[in-house]
């Protein structure tokens, strides 16, 4: 028997296979939970819809918790393995960003758990934000190809701390995650522009990061608000730059959606979701009804993307298809 067929005959272990990018559907599902949120609030709507979506976020990441523990202690080595891919690296950070989503989700239910959260949560990406940075710094080498949109979510995540942090009273810490933030967002884009411009196209099972280029400036415009109280001429500047990127997705959305699905599709939510909170806080603070009813049109999207996703990740995990080698 040869080592293919004899690799094939052998039966898969799930939890040793079982991925960090999971953590992307907590992202997407909390970011649909606090875009859905909003909405009721600008249209006059009951929160029944946002709470059934809270609840069933917040057990959807005990369980993909529970599984990715579990991994971490049989199979500590998987986990090992996949802090040194150079793209699954990318996703650790996905873990404080749920627990911070979850935070915000929570503090109008439960100020304490969720500053319980919020706390955790934020030590949580400056630990694996100061990891990843000095990974990318160190002694490894990495090639222009392994350059992607998801490179923003270890050190850009750093701007949603801010959203619950400046309620919660820590304003100074708060400025110092916007701060890197912000700076690796601007660092950060130039290398992805002149990567998906001068180098070969993104391999297919990293299309569906492109979406990820609308979450930087929405959420950075929804942070502002809460640092600095108002829509200034800088906070215009990051909430349009949200609505250019979501433009130029858009236009590419009918290809990566013809491409076979990977985990990876669930970057398409989240990025959604925060271009549809920015633009219900906009009309918030301005009155504005052009943005309320673009924050509208982006809910209904979102919410035919979410149900999408989990369609196809339901049939997916049917098929056998998740937590198996690349």
């Amino acid at each position: 028997m040869t080592d293919a067929a004899q690799a094939k005959a052998e039966p898969v272990n799930r939890l040793e296979h079982y991925p960090v990018p999971l953590f992307g559907m907590v992202m997407g599902m909390a970011g649909l939970t606090l875009a859905m949120h909003a909405g009721e609030a600008a249209f006059g709507m009951g929160s029944q819809i946002s709470t059934g979506l809270y609840l069933f976020t917040f057990v959807l990441f005990g369980l993909i918790t529970a599984g990715y523990v579990a991994k971490a202690a049989i199979y500590p080595g998987a986990v090992v393995a996949e802090w040194k891919h150079p793209v699954r690296l990318l996703f650790f950070p996905a873990i404080s960003i749920s627990l911070l989503l979850l935070a915000t989700a929570t503090m109008p239910r439960n100020a304490g758990l969720a500053e319980g959260m919020w706390l955790l949560g934020m030590a949580l990406q400056f630990v694996l934000t100061i990891a990843v940075v000095t990974n990318w710094i160190g002694t490894r080498s990495f090639q222009h190809g392994m350059l992607n949109p998801a490179w923003f979510i270890p050190a850009v995540g750093n701007v949603i701390v801010p959203v619950a942090g400046v309620p919660f009273g820590y304003v100074e810490i708060s400025w110092y995650f916007m701060s890197v933030g912000l700076i690796f967002w601007l660092v950060l884009l130039t290398l992805v522009i002149n990567r998906l411009i001068f180098h070969d196209p993104l391999p297919g099972r990293l299309q569906p990061t492109l979406v990820i280029l609308i979450a930087p400036p929405a959420v950075a415009f929804v942070a502002w608000l809460h640092l600095t109280g108002e829509v200034d001429a800088f906070a215009r500047i990051l909430i349009n730059g949200a609505y250019f990127f979501t433009v130029i997705v858009l236009v590419q959305l009918p290809r990566i959606l013809r491409l076979d699905f990977t985990l990876s599709f669930w970057a398409l939510s989240f990025p959604f979701a925060a271009a549809t909170i920015a633009s219900f806080r906009f009309a918030e603070v301005t009155g504005s009804g052009a943005h309320r009813l673009v924050g509208g049109g982006l809910l209904i999207a979102l919410c035919v993307i979410i149900m999408g996703l989990l369609w196809r990740t339901i049939r997916a995990a049917l098929a056998g298809r998740i937590c198996v080698p690349e």
